[in-house]
């Protein structure tokens, strides 16, 4: 038998602004926009997932910090995002949040 799977460390605050609400499945979504670019501000007010965006100049047009409630809230955001008119969505989940060790620095011989 195995450990479950944990994909985000204890101690990392899953929603910020929403305490009451565990948003424990987090996911980086890497969108190419349409024929109309997606409207940023709408999919944050319209799904409490939205945690954050990045325009991107590159492969995707945007990219999306998720922090859903489950796996159905995070299939219900993707389909969503088809909806407003993505081309291409991927998800992408996150397993462990990275933070730089302090660097130690050490004397010259």
């Amino acid at each position: 038998m195995t450990a479950p799977l944990h994909l985000v460390p204890d101690g990392f605050d899953p929603a910020p602004g929403h305490p009451g609400q565990v948003r424990s499945l987090h996911a980086i979504a890497r969108i190419s926009h349409g024929p109309v670019p997606l409207d940023f501000n709408r999919l944050a007010a319209e799904y409490p997932a939205v945690q954050s965006g990045l325009a991107l100049a590159g492969e995707a047009d945007l990219e999306l910090r998720l922090a859903c409630t489950g796996p159905e809230e995070l299939r219900a955001v993707a389909a969503a995002l088809h909806r407003a008119g993505a081309a291409r969505v991927r998800i992408d989940l996150v397993l462990r949040a990275l933070t730089p060790a302090p660097v130690t620095l050490r004397p010259v011989p």
